[in-house]
């Protein structure tokens, strides 16, 4: 079969993003490669063609949505200057991202995978991560450079934990109310920020 010039590539990104929606909202063991392909609107034979595999799918799925998160710090950083953080959590911990399952944050969403997955797919995460932190870390100052980091990295724990466990709660309310104590303990841990 012969493609349009540029079929190949979008049908690959149709194909990613409906894995990564499958996966954040069902998880891996949730979804398998015919949902993915119905999902896309291709055959199971042509994931396979294009992934190899439902590991390998979950892995650009991964990397997908941790780019995004690497792309959107420096954005919030820009856009809300010392403000930032507080920008940052309010959209992180909203009703929009909390109820958006497929396509909210695949930090909160896949981590739980990871612990699972394979050693390489960890060693792949922890360089994501650690991408992550050092950038939320740029915008907060005060301290030394490790000092930083670790608020930094409370931030992350903060926001991804209390995401997780306000999503699980089935009454708006008490989600809202666990929303809002998380949101002021991640801005306590950033500590203080700066303009970018």
């Amino acid at each position: 079969m012969r493609y349009k010039p540029g079929q190949k590539e979008e049908t690959r990104q149709r194909m990613l993003e409906a894995a990564s929606r499958g996966f954040r909202s069902q998880g891996y063991a949730g979804i398998g490669v015919d949902g993915l392909a119905k999902a896309a609107g291709v055959t199971s034979g042509a994931f396979y063609a294009h992934f190899g595999s439902k590991d390998a799918a979950f892995e650009a799925a991964l990397v997908l949505g941790l780019d995004e998160v690497i792309e959107g710090i420096p954005a919030f950083q820009r856009e809300h200057g010392a403000g930032w953080i507080e920008a940052f959590a309010d959209y992180y911990l909203g009703k929009a991202h909390r109820d958006d399952h497929a396509c909210g944050c695949a930090m909160t969403a896949l981590t739980p995978e990871v612990v699972r997955g394979s050693r390489e797919m960890q060693t792949l995460y922890e360089e994501k991560m650690i991408k992550i932190a050092k950038l939320m870390a740029r915008g907060l100052r005060g301290g030394s450079e490790q000092d930083r980091l670790a608020r930094a990295w409370s931030t992350l724990s903060v926001l991804i934990g209390g995401l997780t466990v306000s999503r699980a709660m089935p009454g708006t309310n008490t989600s809202e109310r666990i929303a809002e104590a998380i949101k002021a303990a991640a801005i306590q841990a950033a500590g203080r920020t700066q303009e970018s």
